[in-house]
C-alpha cells in the first residue's frame, strides 16, 4: 500500500495519470491506504484512522496559513509509514511568510492532538489518548530545527543559528528513534546546509549577456562611445508579484535604459558595458547601435530574504518554542496518566 500510494502521488505531480483522475482522488486514496495500513499495524480501527486524522489535521493547518498569505498549495497527500504532504506552488517571499506557513501545521496539529485527548479522557478510551499522544509526538518531531520539517522553516525566521541546533538534536534522534527515514532526512539537511554555506565561499559568479539595440539618430552633443569602451552601468533590480526578478541597466549619457528578466534570482554585483558597435546596412551607413551589457551576481538565497523585524522574529520564536514546551508537557502528562488509567477497556 505504500509504495502504491507513493507512486500514484508521484504519477500525479508529474501529470502522467489518466486525465479523467479527479484531483481529489489521490489524496481520498492514499488517505484511505493509510488507514488501512496503520490499523493493520496497530491491529485497532481507533488507532489507524485517529493517527490519519492527525496527520490531516496537521496538514490542514498549513493549507490554511498558506491560503491568509495567498499562496497556492495542492491538496494533502499521504504515505503510509512516511506521512503527509502538501506542496506549494509558489514559493514564499520571505522567511517570515515560510515560517508562518510552517507554523500552522503544529498549532493546528497540537489542537487536534490535545481534542482527541480530552475525548479520550471523557470516553475512558486508552486508543484515543495513545492517538493524541502520537499526534503530540509527530508534531514536537517536526518542530526540530532540520529542514525541511516545519521547524527548520520556523527556524529561519528566528535565527539561522537554530540550524547549528538541529544538526546536534537529530542526531540524538536518529539514535533514539533508530529510523532510516529521519536519516535520510537528516543527511538532506546537511547537504543543504553544506549547499548553502560552506560551498557559498568557492562559488564563482555567473556572467548574464543581453544586447541593447539603440537607434542610430544620436541628438547632438550626445556621447557615443568607440567600439572597445567599457565601463560600469547604473542599474536598478526588484522583483515584481508575479515572483520574477527584472534588472534596469541605465546608462544616461549614451541613453541607455533597458530592462531584462531573470528566469532564476540572482544577487547582482554588478551590470556593465561589455561592448558597443555599429550596426551598418550593405550601404555602409548605419542603421542602429548595439550595446552588450552584462549582469555579474551569485546564485544564492539572497540575504534580504531573511531580512526580518525584530519584534516578528520575537513573536515566532515565542510562538516556537512555547508550543515546543506544551507539547513536551503534554507527552509527560499523557505518559503519567497511563498507568493510572491501565484498566479501561
Amino acid at each position: 500500500m505504500a509504495w502504491a500510494a507513493a507512486a500514484v502521488a508521484l504519477l500525479t505531480k508529474y501529470k502522467t495519470i489518466v486525465p479523467l483522475m479527479s484531483k481529489l482522488a489521490v489524496p481520498a486514496f492514499s488517505m484511505l491506504a493509510s488507514v488501512f495500513a496503520y490499523a493493520w499495524a496497530s491491529r485497532s480501527w481507533t488507532i489507524g484512522i485517529g493517527f490519519v486524522a492527525m496527520l490531516f489535521i496537521h496538514e490542514i493547518g498549513h493549507v490554511l496559513a498558506a491560503r491568509r498569505k495567498k499562496l497556492p498549495v495542492t491538496a494533502p497527500v499521504f504515505i503510509p509509514f512516511v506521512g503527509a504532504l502538501i506542496a506549494m506552488k509558489r514559493n514564499p517571499r520571505d522567511a517570515a511568510t515560510e515560517a508562518y506557513v510552517a507554523l500552522g501545521g503544529p498549532l493546528l496539529g497540537s489542537a487536534g492532538a490535545l481534542a482527541a485527548l480530552i475525548a479520550g479522557l471523557a470516553l475512558e478510551s486508552p486508543a484515543l489518548v495513545m492517538v493524541a499522544y502520537t499526534g503530540f509526538f509527530i508534531n514536537l518531531i517536526n518542530l526540530l530545527p532540520i529542514r525541511p520539517l516545519d521547524g527548520g522553516r520556523i527556524a529561519a525566521a528566528v535565527t539561522r543559528w537554530l540550524w547549528v541546533a538541529g544538526l546536534a538534536g537529530g542526531l540524538a534522534v536518529i539514535v533514539y528513534l533508530r529510523s532510516l527515514l529521519f536519516l535520510i532526512v537528516y543527511g538532506l539537511f546537511v547537504a543543504e546546509l553544506y549547499r548553502k554555506f560552506a560551498a557559498q565561499r568557492g562559488k564563482r559568479p555567473v556572467v548574464l549577456s543581453f544586447a541593447a539595440a539603440i537607434p542610430a539618430e544620436r541628438p547632438a552633443g550626445v556621447f557615443v562611445p568607440g567600439e572597445q569602451h567599457r565601463r560600469r552601468l547604473d542599474f536598478a533590480t526588484w522583483s515584481s508579484l508575479d515572483g520574477i526578478q527584472r534588472i534596469e541597466a541605465v546608462w544616461e549619457a549614451a541613453g541607455i535604459r533597458e530592462t531584462v528578466e531573470l528566469a532564476e534570482p540572482l544577487l547582482v554585483e554588478e551590470v556593465r558595458l561589455a561592448g558597443f558597435r555599429p550596426v551598418r546596412d550593405e550601404r555602409g551607413e548605419t542603421v542602429h547601435y548595439e550595446a552588450a551589457i552584462e549582469i555579474v551576481g551569485f546564485p544564492h538565497e539572497n540575504d534580504r530574504y531573511h531580512d526580518i523585524p525584530a519584534r516578528v522574529r520575537w513573536a515566532f520564536g515565542a510562538a516556537y518554542f512555547g508550543l515546543a514546551a506544551a507539547l513536551a508537557g503534554l507527552m509527560v502528562l499523557v505518559q503519567r496518566m497511563l498507568p493510572v488509567h491501565a484498566g479501561w477497556g
